[in-house]
């Protein structure tokens, strides 16, 4: 094998998931090196890959030096993750003092507690799910479990009417999946900006209790300002796919390492307590958002590289997740792992803003099907989602082995 073989610029390269074999070779023989630009690779730029955790983790520690907004001479991407005219404006794309100030009032509204209130509502709502399934059905587990849930949390979380919200969660998969030179299509960025213009209006005028609304009217301590609209469209545009897509791939790519690690399931049905240990490997494990992109803003070496100003580095926590440098066993699916030092949720100041969310979704819908003794097996071949950036399960079909509690008398 060598760097050659594969194009991680090409949503193909991910059409049957991520290449982790490829990737074990990268760590092993060039942790560091540059990946040229090809046929497809947007803008016609290369880009570094960085695929062992400890380079991963003090790339994403160092914000100084691998800058979030464009930073250097050189404005293009060579990624799915683009310089765009967003960057240093909104939350994902802009770099302390403004990325600690937009954030500090972006936190008022997710606090511990406002997130822990969506725990009641989201049980419900997965045990009327699980209800509805009968012995020996086949279904697609991707699409009528895994998205359901985190779509509801995250329209909750924005105060999307329940009648929009299938449709949202729609135009984003649509959108992932017939990607080109950004992570979701513009078409379809641009209806999801749309409506979240609506949306404002509506909560400035008549505020809810969901968050979004606090976020709407939070004001910065030391004018009193708000969020402008671009600020606040750009943060619903950012909020709704990462909290849709990524959990629900998560939970998705988690029943199906259950499905294939069988003992893993039984193991966590006979010792429930092993659920908070076992959600930290299903992060891990899937780490849907697979890597992540910055701008050196100096020239830096990394290992026997040397990485030059406006650079763009990109860094692969899915790759980082599987270092056996950190992991002992690192592809074997264990729930009893601990600790588990996985950065499926990135590190340092952009830490992902609703890992908390994430984690209550995951913890309530496995801990729901452990519940319910409904069981699974796999009824066809997994069909994953083609893209670079958000690689996860677009078809899992599933057939319900048994329910325990619906064994006819």
């Amino acid at each position: 094998m060598n760097q050659s073989q594969l194009d991680l610029s090409d949503d193909q390269t991910f059409a049957d998931g991520f290449p982790h074999d490829f990737f074990t070779w990268l760590r092993e023989h060039h942790p560091v090196y540059w990946h040229e630009p090809t046929a497809v690779t947007p803008d016609g730029e290369g880009f570094w890959v960085v695929s062992r955790y400890k380079d991963v983790d003090s790339i994403i520690m160092d914000a100084k030096t691998f800058s979030s907004d464009k930073a250097g001479d050189r404005t293009g991407g060579g990624t799915a993750i683009k310089d765009e005219a967003s960057a240093g404006k909104v939350l994902n794309q802009t770099d302390d003092p403004l990325h600690r100030r937009l954030r500090e009032l972006v936190n008022k509204g997710f606090t511990v507690k406002t997130i822990g209130a969506l725990e009641d509502e989201l049980r419900a709502r997965t045990k009327r799910l699980l209800d509805s399934i009968k012995a020996g059905e086949e279904f697609n587990f991707a699409q009528r479990i895994s998205r359901e849930i985190p779509t509801q949390a995250i329209c909750i979380v924005l105060g999307v009417p329940e009648h929009d919200r299938i449709r949202l969660c729609d135009w984003i998969d649509s959108g992932v999946e017939a990607h080109s030179d950004s992570v979701i299509a513009a078409e379809y960025l641009r209806k999801l900006r749309r409506y979240a213009q609506a949306l404002i209006e509506e909560k400035r005028a008549r505020p809810g209790n969901d968050i979004f609304s606090k976020i709407v009217h939070a004001e910065f301590e030391v004018d009193g300002s708000t969020l402008s609209d671009f600020e606040l469209r750009s943060f619903f545009a950012l909020l709704f796919p990462a909290g849709a897509e990524t959990t629900t791939r998560a939970i998705s790519g988690g029943m199906l390492a259950f499905l294939e690690h069988p003992q893993q399931w039984m193991r966590l049905r006979a010792e429930p307590e092993l659920l908070k240990s076992a959600v930290e490997e299903i992060v891990r494990w899937t780490t849907p958002s697979v890597y992540k992109r910055r701008t050196a803003t100096r020239d830096v070496k990394i290992r026997d590289k040397m990485i030059h100003r406006g650079d763009k580095v990109t860094f692969w926590e899915m790759s980082a997740n599987r270092d056996d440098r950190i992991f002992d066993r690192p592809f074997e699916f264990d729930v009893a792992r601990w600790p588990n030092k996985h950065i499926g949720f990135g590190a340092g100041v952009h830490f992902c803003l609703g890992a908390a969310l994430a984690r209550l979704e995951l913890t309530v819908v496995f801990e729901e099907l452990l519940l319910s003794d409904l069981t699974f097996e796999l009824a066809g071949p997994v069909e994953w989602m083609p893209n670079n950036r958000l690689v996860g399960i677009k078809a899992l079909p599933v057939r319900v082995a048994s329910v325990a509690q619906q064994t006819p008398a």
